[in-house]
């Protein structure tokens, strides 16, 4: 062999080497990539866990001594209370691939029917409490009832009742709002969930001196939300209705064809939500004090905020409740911690709303690789 075919034969092996390591380097990459892709996808509530972290530390750097006292992160958890309580109402319907933009009116009519029940008719609070209940009950059942008997769009459907719920709510309460005192004196028992206690009084009483739970103030209604996310986790994640949920918004043919009755599936799915907007009812009842026609009117987005940016995933089969009340923790943290630094209320809406695109790029991009 010459020296020139030697030298062509040694260059071409070369290149053929040096394309053989690029195309491992690709498929070693798109492996990672997959990698990643395959935990997200198993664990959704990975990615709000990491936000929510990463917030706290930037503002816990940003506002020393004032974003992580016990007081100011007790006030966060206030705030988001009622928002994550809606969220996880919101969760079980988008699962299913539907989504509820009523659920903020049916919170505020159940909680006129409760409030006004009681006070401006003077009836009984063991009779009015169940029966802002049972509004919130009605509400949602009512809402499953159209999705299935007339097979429309959620989004349609639940528009409808946004405005009818609403007309009801301002019939009903004649506009009027029942003070605190008012409510005090004729149903103290619906403003319970709006009262304080301290974490460290309550670790004295089972005999431990926690000093780190100095300063931590929590309300009721704070208690019964995360009692409320460890039922309905278990509910989702560990019974037969939890699973034909996320089997009927994954793919509601294969759900028919496996045998699951998705149309009762959705209405026990909007019936629950309607009932936990009544309980969320009762907590912004304690929450401001009163009864307001016109509290709570930007509920339905914030509601749907916390689901997209805790996981779950717009077109259904997805998410989990964990992961919402992260969602709700997130946009808690990022207001305060934006405030606690200066920054006007306009910057903290365009940080919600950025991380609001972000969530929902990333569930598509899962999504896709995933397909």
């Amino acid at each position: 062999m010459s020296d020139d075919a030697a030298g062509s034969a040694t260059a071409e092996t070369g290149l053929k080497g040096a394309a053989g390591d690029v195309a491992s380097f690709e498929e070693d990459r798109k492996g990672i990539v997959r990698t990643i892709q395959g935990i997200l996808h198993e664990y959704p509530t990975l990615i709000p866990l990491i936000v929510l972290v990463v917030g706290t530390v930037i503002f816990a750097i940003a506002a020393p001594g004032k974003f992580l006292s016990p007081l100011n992160l007790s006030v966060v958890l206030q705030q988001v209370t009622i928002v994550a309580i809606l969220g996880m109402a919101q969760t079980l319907v988008i699962l299913t691939a539907g989504i509820d933009l009523s659920v903020g009116l049916i919170m505020i009519l159940a909680s006129v029917v409760m409030g006004r029940t009681a006070v401006a008719y003077g009836v009984p609070v063991w009779i009015a409490f169940p029966l802002g209940l049972l509004a919130g009950l009605a509400c949602g059942f009512l809402n499953g009832l159209l999705v299935t008997a007339l097979r429309l769009p959620p989004f349609i459907v639940t528009l409808g009742t946004w405005s009818i719920f609403g007309a009801l709510n301002t019939f009903y309460s004649n506009s009027e709002t029942i003070r605190s005192q008012d409510m005090e004196a004729a149903a103290p028992f619906l403003l319970w969930l709006g009262k304080l206690f301290k974490l460290y009084d309550i670790g004295v009483f089972f005999g431990l001196d926690l000093p780190w739970l100095r300063g931590w103030v929590v309300t009721y209604g704070s208690v019964l939300m995360i009692v409320l996310a460890i039922v309905l986790s278990y509910i989702l994640g560990r019974t037969a209705f939890g699973r034909h949920v996320y089997a009927t918004g994954d793919d509601p043919d294969a759900a028919r064809l496996s045998g699951i009755n998705t149309n009762r599936v959705l209405l026990a799915v909007y019936a629950l939500a309607g009932l936990i907007c009544a309980i969320a009812a009762w907590v912004l009842i304690g929450r401001i004090g009163g009864v307001s026609p016109q509290a709570g009117q930007t509920a339905n987005l914030d509601s749907i905020t916390a689901v997209v940016i805790g996981g779950t995933s717009l077109f259904g089969g997805r998410g989990s409740i964990i992961g919402t009340l992260f969602g709700a923790l997130i946009v808690g943290v990022f207001r305060n911690g934006l405030a606690l630094s200066g920054l006007a209320l306009l910057w903290q809406d365009f940080a919600v709303g950025v991380l609001i695109i972000v969530a929902v790029t990333i569930d598509q991009w899962i999504r896709k690789i995933s397909a």
